[in-house]
């Protein structure tokens, strides 16, 4: 069954529980993760994939706490022998700071590299990303401090539809992407009005676009206390609430 693995569930600063926002969605033929930090190939494997199982990387943005850990992925992939394609996706503003960051340190020295490609996507709404056996995945912009994508994900094989706003304030970009979804994952960071979101707000924001379901992640977490944050979200939307944990694995089929 497809499912959705929260790979890691902080905002900017982790702690001893808690990675930075990233997670990985397991088709029956294809795997493919949103955003990349910590120890990635460690954190694949703990769920049970092997090294030539991730297919397709979507980079949302280009800060630390989601794409750090891109080149220790690539060197790690590397070095234990992945001979697979992997290609990343992402906007301009972000793939080109990736490649020049790869190209610091000149990964085009490495040796038997497995093929990697890039695709730039254009700053549009409702861009289509990938189309596969499971999944079909399209994003959109949304408001944050650097060009930032969200993504709406349909299953092919259940039908589910799952939206990700990614780092953002309360935007009708994000309210379009998720229309009538059957989940939405939305940050939950603090009302930053130039680039994050309340809990209350991610209620609002599920509220407005009548998803059936709300999990909030990318909260504070480095001596922040989150017991709060879903009954704050409960105050502006109708429907059921959780708070995403680090391995928390959601099936994509609507029976939880």
């Amino acid at each position: 069954m497809p499912r959705l693995v929260i790979l890691g569930s902080a905002s900017a600063v982790p702690d001893a529980d808690h990675e930075n926002t990233h997670m990985v969605l397991q088709g029956e033929h294809v795997s493919v993760m949103i955003d990349c930090t910590g120890r990635p190939l460690v954190n694949l494997k703990k769920i049970g994939m092997g090294i030539e199982d991730l297919a397709d990387l979507i980079l949302t943005h280009f800060h630390p706490d989601h794409v750090g850990a891109v080149p220790n992925l690539l060197m790690s992939l590397w070095l234990v022998g992945r001979s697979a394609p992997l290609r990343i996706y992402g906007l301009h503003h972000c793939l080109q700071r990736v490649e020049d960051l790869m190209a610091a340190f000149s990964w085009e020295e490495w040796k038997g590299f497995f093929p990697v490609a890039f695709h730039h996507l254009p700053e549009r709404e409702g861009i289509l990303v990938l189309d596969n056996q499971d999944f079909q995945i399209y994003a959109s912009p949304v408001r944050h401090y650097v060009p930032n994508i969200g993504l709406r994900v349909l299953v092919k094989q259940t039908g589910f539809v799952f939206a990700y706003s990614s780092d953002t304030v309360p935007c009708p970009e994000t309210v379009r992407l998720a229309h009538q979804a059957d989940l939405l994952i939305h940050e939950a960071t603090g009302d930053e009005p130039l680039g994050h979101s309340s809990a209350a707000q991610a209620g609002a924001i599920a509220e407005e676009a009548g998803v059936k379901r709300l999990g909030l992640i990318h909260y504070p977490v480095w001596e922040a206390d989150s017991s709060h944050l879903v009954a704050e979200a409960q105050t502006t939307f109708k429907g059921p609430v959780f708070l995403c944990e680090d391995f928390m694995s959601i099936e994509l089929d609507g029976s939880n």
